[in-house]
């Protein structure tokens, strides 16, 4: 099989929500590797669930669900041209991807994601970037507490509740997310470098 053929595969097969065209269209264009584009839809899903529990939960909440879902989208796109990123770590593919993603005419306010999703400490980072952040870690079930707890914070504030009630909540919807990682790590690894 070719690697468009492959990539096609990892942008269509059955399982988790198609990506928004505009990321698809360009994962095209760069001829990204099967296995970003497969990570990507998988991280998009997850941001879509919590999305969906953020809507159900906190229907007052500010939260810019399309930018979100973008973000969630091509956060890595970078790792189209930083390819060793995909099996290890690194963080070039971070500034390379915002860049790419500008170069092809994403508005800054979409490409910010690429570099700020492992970047949660930043001042002023927002809710968007937080939950694109998590959705990239809660998708294979990794938790880490103080990304969590940034996000348990903006959730105390805007739904008026103790810190401690939001944790719990928050807790339980990322506890249910991450037990579809199996699932998913599988869905990834079938999908070539």
């Amino acid at each position: 099989m070719t690697t468009p053929e492959l990539l096609h595969r990892a942008l269509h097969d059955p399982g988790p929500r198609p990506l928004p065209d505009e990321a698809a269209h360009l994962l095209r264009t760069l001829s990204a590797p099967p296995r970003l584009a497969a990570h990507l839809r998988l991280v998009h899903d997850v941001a879509y669930e919590l999305v969906a529990w953020l809507a159900q939960r906190y229907p007052a909440l500010a939260l810019d669900r399309e930018a979100v879902l973008f973000g969630a989208a091509t956060h890595d796109v970078g790792k189209a041209v930083h390819v060793r990123e995909l099996s290890g770590p690194g963080s070039a593919h971070e500034e390379a991807g915002r860049e790419l993603l500008l170069a092809h005419g994403t508005a800054p306010e979409l490409a910010r994601f690429a570099a700020t999703h492992a970047s949660w400490t930043l001042p002023d980072i927002g809710l968007e970037d937080l939950i694109v952040s998590v959705a990239d870690k809660i998708w294979k079930n990794k938790r880490v507490p103080e990304l969590e707890d940034l996000v348990v914070r903006r959730l105390a504030e805007v739904g008026g509740r103790p810190v401690w009630e939001e944790f719990l909540d928050l807790d339980d919807a990322l506890t249910a997310v991450g037990e579809g990682a199996q699932e998913r790590l599988a869905f990834q690894a079938a999908h070539p470098v």
